[in-house]
């Protein structure tokens, strides 16, 4: 068995000037990263490479900040206001492409922070519900501190490793973070009517977490074997295996498995990945691959976007010069879907914001990034309806954008394609 010391002893590994490795989503190890944190008047100069972690992120917090530098693939709520500031930073890359920042020498680790299952009878551990970049962190790092917690779900697939791997484990047992399904909005169950439209029986269905991708999955009870290939996935899928909705016996790639690279969600869906081999946790590399994904039949890749221009220009993941979220996977599943036989990209929103701001708009903003370009766009849908810009020209595009624009908005959008395209 694995000989467990204190999380004040583990991250005793830590030394100045150390680039050090976050698991992230569910599977963040907040309680070795407060252990951590709480060492920041003795150390300096730390860099922290993550995705996407979970929690109040002490390191990006004052005073810790001065001594923590956050070097971010992907810009949670939790660290966005330290990412924007002279304390962190954010790294442009796909999904798929991000262990090889590890893997090449891009960001040689010193340290990886994990969260693992107890070991087997013969040893190993489970990874739980992150695979995502974490294998090859723990391959590349020098030293590799595991939070070791038996509430971890164990998980079909690549999230195994052995416990020799471990150079120091602390024993906790806390729940895993949780995220529980919120009612959508008026708008959200609009829009999710309208992609679910889309979906056909047989499709390999990509889709994220939050009100649009949940009303997609529950207007789906009238389809015939759907099949799950994505990089992560939540609660909404339940009802529909439950029902034998989704089977995955039409896919191509892992046929009649579910496969993604993370999870998150509630209690009842980590109850259900336990010891289930229904679900394949692959790398991110391996799920947000395009060559792989094409090869599933009807893929079906549901996205959003924070505002989209009349040339079909997508902004996903800044508010002008805000680096608000990240590059993440849409690219890899929008060119995906594009390339596969029958498949659909689709970009999912609202067509104004909270505050009425639309998010159909004559040019992105300042500084803003293109997420996914105007040569690769689909569909989009909003509550209004759906659009297909492909093979569209310029000025159809923007005609098309319009007409599914807020009612509030059309007439200045009209005026601005006028005086773009006289």
């Amino acid at each position: 068995m694995l000989p467990f010391i204190s999380a004040e002893e583990a991250v005793a590994n830590v030394q100045s000037g150390n680039r050090v490795f976050f698991q992230g989503a569910a599977m963040t190890p907040k309680v070795i990263i407060k252990a951590l944190c709480e060492r920041y008047q003795e150390l300096s100069d730390i860099e922290l490479v993550q995705m996407h972690t979970e929690g109040d992120a002490l390191y990006a917090q004052d005073p810790y900040n001065k001594s923590f530098h956050v070097n971010s693939c992907f810009v949670g709520g939790n660290v966005r206001r330290t990412v924007n500031s002279e304390h962190g930073d954010y790294i442009p890359i796909f999904l798929s492409e991000m262990h090889l920042l590890f893997k090449r020498g891009i960001l040689p680790l010193d340290v990886a922070f994990i969260q693992v299952s107890p070991p087997d009878k013969h040893g190993y551990c489970s990874l739980g519900t992150s695979i995502d970049v974490t294998i090859t962190a723990i391959q590349c790092a020098k030293k590799v501190i595991a939070q070791v917690n038996p509430q971890v779900p164990r998980t079909h697939g690549d999230g195994i490793i052995h416990m020799s791997k471990i150079d120091a484990a602390v024993e906790v047992n806390e729940l895993i973070h949780e995220v529980f399904t919120v009612e959508p909005s008026e708008v959200e169950k609009q829009i999710g009517y309208h992609v679910a439209q889309l979906v056909e029986d047989g499709a390999t269905l990509q889709m994220g977490i939050g009100g649009i991708p949940n009303v997609v999955l529950n207007n789906l009870y009238n389809h015939k074997g759907l099949g799950i290939h994505t990089e992560m996935f939540s609660d909404g899928v339940l009802p529909l295996i439950e029902k034998g909705i989704i089977t995955g016996e039409n896919k191509a790639v892992k046929n009649g498995k579910i496969v993604t690279c993370f999870a998150i969600g509630s209690p009842k869906l980590y109850e259900f990945l336990d010891d289930n081999p229904l679900v394949h946790f692959k790398e991110a590399a391996y799920t947000n691959d395009t060559a792989i994904i094409r090869r599933n039949p009807k893929v079906t890749a549901i996205n959003s976007a924070i505002e989209i221009d009349l040339t079909g220009q997508v902004c996903a993941d800044t508010i002008g010069k805000m680096q608000y979220s990240g590059v993440g996977g849409q690219m890899d599943f929008i060119r995906g879907a594009s390339l596969s036989e029958g498949g659909k990209a689709i970009i999912a929103m609202p067509s104004a914001t909270a505050k009425g701001i639309s998010k159909i708009v004559p040019f992105l903003k300042e500084g803003a990034g293109v997420t996914t370009t105007r040569a690769h766009v689909h569909y989009i849908a909003t509550e209004n309806g759906v659009v297909n810009l492909y093979g569209k020209s310029l000025k159809r595009r923007a005609k098309a954008l319009i007409s599914i624009a807020h009612a509030d908005h059309q007439e200045s959008l009209e005026k601005a394609m006028y005086e773009r395209f006289k």
